[in-house]
């Protein structure tokens, strides 16, 4: 008895002392430097998709995420490292020792920032529940994770809820929530179920994530219980979705909802959207822009099916449309266009009337694309079905008739009703493409997709679709019945989404399905052009869009901090022309140029850094005292 004893005091010596030696090392752990720390459990390699996913989403972001194993986040030379914050990810982080518990409750209480996500920590290393409740809860700021209380009703699937101020702060455009206006909210939708404790100062909870086709969109998140008093950003009937709180003298965004497995399963926009707001809103991190010189602006995607296009595309050949781009213009090349012999395609190789539209097209700058496989309805009918192999002869004739007529390679694709198999993009990777149209990872910007859990491609960009509730294009917007003033209210605001917030959506159409909304469109690109003519707006082709972004993934760069002074070094192999940092002006003062050539551009709350021709440069600017 008496060794037992003298085993157990020695096992709570040794436990403390882990620690103290873990905690001395956090405290060197500050929000002065821009790292963010991806906890990875050890055993778990960091070129794994459930790591990489962040890592790329990290790097997409323009923020620099570093995995750390959780054996070095324990050891006290760790903290020799400076870093902004915590990241502890779902899915891959389920377990966590007792002493990795304890010493994140130290990390944070000291000063840290923690983003704290769904089921991270929320298993014991024996693999189950925590009796009660997660070992976190405290610092999530509810009660989650009872399995003990609600057994295989812990985690519930249900809609998710938020205020149209939050959703605007977290950079989720409008249409992927909805109603995305005040002049659209029903007085009625205001009205929330339940009489949940979780309130908010922002405003009624009546707006909800959506999604395109089907609307209505659930997602699973713990039951929680207690009440929450920090900001809540997104609710649903099971209680606290995400929020932001103080710990002592840190702070915690927690996250209930799976984003890495969201990601990994084509929505990946809430991995995204809480990464961003986590290093922007709560840290005040610089970051690399995913524009070229900071303008944001849109993708308009023509698609092409059929010669029934040619009669819409001739009546839009004085639209004040054609007065602006460039524009992607994505064409399914063969004759035919339903069923083999049909004989109604465009017909690329043999029709002079697709050609001239073509030639015409190419001549204002546009970028001819490939929609598809040579016969739309066919191709699209047997992509998800058929032998790849009995396949790709119909890419390949796409491919090869619109090189044959435009004289140049085609580097931008559209899947026929959307139907896009991991082997297409391969196939496009392979052969030369740089982009595709894509109906997963809705209300994204460009992304290198993951699918089925795995990264899809390594130097193909993902441009998915925006859309309005459930209707994306115009002839959907038509069919599901919105009104001509929301479809403007909606064009409106993702025009000024994108300018404002420095990013590229893609809205995409057929031309038989624009003809009603003539005055419509006349009425956005008169917007359009005020925003280019003040520099703050831009129409992008997928190519031009997705090379840059291939480019700019060569960027190597690194923030340095010396007693509050801020040191910034970029190199390139080629060029950093058109690169561009964003760091807030409440945190820092006027950027000022040591090396290379670059701009400082004063935008709004921030300072612009806008490179320009050379390999290297260096920037200076200086912390603000609060």
């Amino acid at each position: 008895m008496k060794r037992r004893r003298t085993m157990v005091a020695t096992c709570i010596v040794i436990l403390v002392g882990l620690i103290a030696w873990s905690w001395a090392a956090h405290d060197r752990c500050r929000s002065t430097a821009d790292r963010l720390l991806l906890l990875v459990p050890d055993g778990i390699s960091f070129s794994d998709a459930k790591v990489t996913m962040w890592l790329d989403a990290g790097s997409e972001e323009g923020l620099h995420v570093v995995p750390v194993h959780d054996s070095a986040f324990l050891r006290p030379l760790w903290g020799e490292s400076k870093c902004a914050g915590v990241i502890l990810p779902d899915s891959i982080h389920k377990e966590a020792s007792d002493v990795f518990v304890a010493t994140l409750h130290h990390f944070v209480a000291d000063g840290g920032n923690l983003m704290l996500v769904y089921d991270a920590g929320t298993f014991s290393l024996n693999g189950t529940y925590a009796a009660g409740r997660s070992r976190l809860s405290d610092l999530a700021g509810v009660d989650y994770a009872l399995y003990d209380k609600f057994g295989d009703k812990t985690i519930q699937w249900s809609k998710v809820t938020s205020t149209n101020a939050i959703v605007s702060q977290m950079e989720i455009p409008p249409g992927k929530y909805y109603p995305f206006h005040a002049e659209t909210i029903d007085s009625a939708a205001s009205a929330h179920k339940g009489g949940s404790p979780i309130a908010s100062p922002n405003g009624p909870f009546d707006v909800e994530l959506r999604r395109y086709k089907y609307g209505d969109l659930q997602y699973p998140s713990f039951v929680t219980s207690s009440n929450y008093t920090g900001e809540v950003l997104f609710r649903s009937s099971n209680g606290l979705v995400a929020g932001q709180q103080s710990y002592q003298k840190g702070s915690v965004l927690f996250v209930n909802l799976p984003l890495g497995y969201l990601k990994g399963s084509t929505d990946g926009l809430m991995l995204h959207v809480f990464l961003k707001y986590f290093a922007s809103h709560a840290l005040s991190l610089p970051y690399l822009m995913p524009v070229p010189d900071g303008v944001g602006g849109l993708v308009l995607n023509w698609h092409i099916d059929s010669n029934a296009a040619i009669k819409p595309l001739q009546e839009m050949s004085s639209w004040t449309l054609l007065q602006q781009g460039p524009y992607s213009i994505h064409i399914t090349a063969g004759p035919d266009a339903g069923k083999v012999g049909d004989r109604k395609g465009f017909d690329v190789d043999h029709n002079p009337i697709s050609q001239g539209l073509i030639r015409k097209y190419m001549a204002l700058g546009y970028e001819i694309g490939s929609h598809g496989g040579w016969i739309h309805d066919y191709f699209s009918a047997h992509v998800e079905t058929d032998n790849p192999k009995d396949l790709e002869q119909f890419l390949a004739l796409n491919k090869n008739a619109l090189e044959r007529v435009t004289g140049k390679p085609v580097a931008e694709y559209s899947a026929p009703n959307g139907n896009q198999p991991p082997w297409v993009t391969h196939w496009l990777e392979v052969h030369g493409f740089v982009a595709y149209y894509f109906t997963g990872d809705t209300g994204m910007g460009p992304t290198q997709g993951y699918r089925n859990g795995e990264r899809e491609a390594r130097n193909v960009w993902a441009f998915p679709i925006l859309h309005l509730d459930r209707a994306a294009g115009f002839e959907e917007l038509s069919s599901e019945g919105y009104s001509n003033s929301e479809i403007a209210r909606w064009l409106a605001a993702i025009t000024e989404f994108t300018s404002d917030q420095h990013s590229v959506r893609l809205v995409y159409f057929h031309p038989p399905g624009i003809l009603q909304y003539h005055d419509l469109v006349d009425r956005w690109v008169e917007q359009t052009a005020r925003l280019k003519a003040d520099g703050r707006f831009r129409w992008y082709t997928m190519t031009e869009l997705a090379n840059f972004l291939n480019s700019r993934k060569q960027v190597k760069w690194k923030v340095a901090d010396t007693g509050g002074l801020i040191t910034v070094e970029a190199t390139h192999p080629q060029t950093l022309d058109h690169e561009t940092w964003k760091i807030p002006a409440s945190r820092f003062a006027q950027p000022r140029i040591i090396e290379g050539s670059a701009k400082v551009v004063r935008d709004n709350d921030a300072w612009m850094i806008v490179g320009g021709e050379g390999k290297n440069l260096r920037f200076e600017t200086k912390t603000l005292t609060k």
